[in-house]
């Protein structure tokens, strides 16, 4: 075999099947030897072909290998048509927040008053818009966030060219604890009779020299018409309180019913049938409002009358201030909910509504604090307070000034200042501290004598009220005084015994108000006392407004319009 010249295959065999062992017959020249060299058996690959050529695949098998490809390709498709709807998820969701984004700050600007006196660019307004989004939070804080305690100012309003105008139907502070995630509202009523603030407002006492007052739902108009704005209304609402206001929010009736509308409505458990045919009408006019006790779904008409009505009220105004603390709730409810906050419609609606019809100093920036500051409140347990004038206990007490020939009823505290509703306000998110004080009082049990050195021969007797009916203190009486002095201040003064009751002498001074001596000017017949309490001139001013009843303050409201 010194070199192959040739070389072929020969066909197999008839008689021989695919399994038999398949020969390799090599052929030369003529000169060298035919050699069959049997191969080793080793299963053919199948399928084969019968030739005498090499063995080749058969199309069958590329067939196969495509069909592979498109099974896998099959197994792919899911992925992708998954991939594709997730993208256009994204690009939606993306949308609609920039959507919303935008046309919230525009209402921002518009609430905020910015639109009418700067004009802007489309560029600055991006820029505005974008920076509170990508600036770093830990560098911008809410007004009041640092002290753990933001509170807002909400007053509802008739509106410019509404019956009522600017006198505001609603004061309420909306507070919210940042620590401990709790909200409160604090309502007070529109008929409380408040100094119109000035520089020379005192801390201490309602009355002040040469102070103008007037009843506290007139201070919003005042304000607007003396282009201050808000600016009187919150100092009044900071005096009485002694909490800081950190921003406002001002809402007219307009805007009130047309949001409730945007969102399908509001869910209210109405306590008791109600039935006022003396509701205001159109051009001064009177109408109907009645609606049954139970569960209603109130539109933004009905909703608003619910809000307003008070004199079918047994409370009256306090009783208002209650159902409207309610229909904040039920509105706010709504307002976050999914169906409302997946509505574009709806949502474009209510921004359009926010920006035509409320205003307040709450920024662009603020808003998106304060959407991630909700996301963390407890909404659901709300300390609502009403500082009334219903029960020998409640705060304020009906007294009049007059008007001419006509009395006004108004509203003013019992005690001498604010003090009381100072105490409410700040322990509004837990008053257990405020009850814990009161049962101190009680243990410690004075004995307490009331000398008049005021020259007012009625103070006495109306301070012993005072100190008996909304005290509670029970051993108080009237020591006359033979030295027929007259005292500037009044003073409050103790025995060995007396100093060491801590919790009433607190009491007294700041509530009266007055403040602590060693000892008493008076006779020695005070000694047997616990605490003598020395009336001065000072006080008189202060209860100079007799009280009148509940009945009166309410039967006064049905004769006016309910503006």
């Amino acid at each position: 075999m010194d070199g192959i010249k040739k070389r072929t295959f020969s066909k197999l065999p008839d008689n021989q099947n695919s399994d038999s062992t398949p020969a390799l017959i090599f052929s030369k020249s003529k000169q060298a030897e035919e050699t069959i060299i049997n191969t080793p058996k080793e299963p053919l690959p199948l399928p084969y072909s019968k030739k005498e050529e090499l063995y080749i695949p058969r199309e069958e098998t590329m067939w196969e290998n495509n069909n592979k490809k498109l099974v896998g390709q099959k197994k792919k498709l899911p992925q992708k048509i998954f991939l594709v709807i997730l993208l256009i998820i994204l690009i939606s969701t993306f949308s609609y927040a920039c959507f919303f984004v935008w046309k919230t700050y525009l209402a921002t600007k518009k609430m905020n008053g910015t639109d009418k006196q700067q004009q802007t660019t489309f560029i600055q307004n991006m820029r505005s818009m974008i920076a509170p989004i990508i600036s770093n939070d830990d560098l911008y804080a809410l007004r009041g966030q640092e002290t753990g305690r933001i509170n807002i100012l909400l007053l509802g309003a008739a509106g410019e060219n509404q019956p009522g105008g600017n006198l505001t139907d609603t004061v309420m502070i909306m507070s919210i604890d940042t620590k401990n995630k709790k909200l409160a509202l604090l309502s007070l009523p529109r008929d409380f009779y408040v100094p119109i603030p000035s520089e020379q407002l005192s801390q201490n006492s309602q009355q002040t020299t040469g102070q103008s007052f007037a009843k506290i739902n007139s201070l919003y108009k005042i304000g607007t018409n003396q282009q201050a704005g808000t600016e009187l209304i919150q100092k009044a609402v900071e005096n009485i309180t002694g909490v800081q206001i950190h921003y406002h929010v001002v809402v007219d009736f307009a805007a009130f019913e047309k949001i409730i509308d945007n969102i399908g409505g509001v869910n209210v458990m109405v306590q008791r049938d109600i039935y006022d045919p003396k509701y205001p009408g159109p051009n001064y006019s009177y109408q109907t409002f009645s609606l049954t006790k139970g569960s209603h779904l109130l539109d933004g008409q009905t909703a608003l009358k619910y809000v307003r009505e008070r004199h079918n009220d047994p409370e009256g105004d306090f009783g208002r201030a209650k159902r409207q603390q309610q229909v904040i709730q039920a509105v706010k409810t709504k307002l976050f909910s999914l169906q409302t906050l997946f509505n574009a419609t709806a949502l474009s609606k209510i921004l359009d509504t926010l920006g035509n019809n409320v205003k307040t100093d709450i920024s662009f920036n603020d808003i998106e604090q304060f959407i991630k500051l909700s996301r963390t409140l407890d909404t659901q347990n709300i300390n609502n307070v009403v500082v009334d004038a219903w029960k020998q206990k409640s705060l304020l007490k009906v007294s009049h000034v007059m008007t001419g020939n006509d009395r006004a009823f108004i509203l003013i505290p019992r005690v001498g200042n604010y003090s009381e509703i100072e105490d409410l306000a700040r322990n509004i998110f837990d008053q257990a501290e405020l009850k814990k004080r009161h049962d101190s009082i009680v243990e410690e049990e004075a004995t307490i004598s009331i000398v008049n050195q005021s020259g007012n021969k009625d103070l006495a007797t109306k301070i012993k009220k005072l100190l008996n009916e909304k005290l509670e203190f029970k051993n108080v009486k009237i020591i006359s005084d033979t030295n027929d002095m007259l005292t500037a201040n009044s003073t409050i003064s103790t025995n060995e015994v007396g100093a060491k009751k801590i919790f009433t002498l607190d009491e007294l001074i700041k509530k009266l108000p007055a403040s602590l001596t060693e000892k008493s000017t008076t006779s020695e017949t005070t000694s047997e006392s616990d605490i003598t309490i020395t009336l001065g001139n000072d006080l008189i001013s202060i209860y100079k407004y007799e009280e009148d009843t509940i009945e009166d303050f309410n039967k006064a409201q049905e004769n006016q319009l309910n503006f």
